[in-house]
């Protein structure tokens, strides 16, 4: 079974950065042939796609993290990277790592790494 280890998250003022990684309990040839994604949720809002990368590298994110937001991914470690900047009051949530809606079932999804912006 596969487990997915968010890390990176903490509390930053607005414009700042911060890179979330995500590790995954996977064989490598399991992992590396997966699309991999990020996703947020905030308190009281439903869990939102923030950032998708497939196994070819190519990325796709949402229209409120475009150009603030670079997700990326280092198959030798079987780990998938959000890199966070100009960080707004806004993008204050709980993110996520796991697989794309829709592209297969979800793995079981980790604890989460919390990221807060406020000055």
């Amino acid at each position: 079974q596969v487990q997915l280890v968010e890390s990176g998250g903490g509390l930053v003022q607005p414009g700042g950065s911060l890179r979330l990684s995500c590790a995954a309990s996977a064989s490598r040839n399991i992992f590396s042939f997966n699309a991999m994604a990020w996703y947020r949720q905030a308190p009281g809002k439903e869990r939102e796609l923030v950032a998708t990368i497939t196994s070819g590298y190519s990325t796709n994110y949402a229209d409120s993290v475009k150009g603030r937001f670079t997700i990326s991914r280092y198959n030798a470690k079987n780990t998938v990277f959000l890199q966070m900047n100009s960080l707004k009051p806004e993008d204050t949530a709980v993110y996520y790592c796991n697989v794309p809606t829709g592209w297969r079932s979800y793995y079981p999804w980790g604890q989460g790494t919390q990221v807060t912006v406020s000055s």
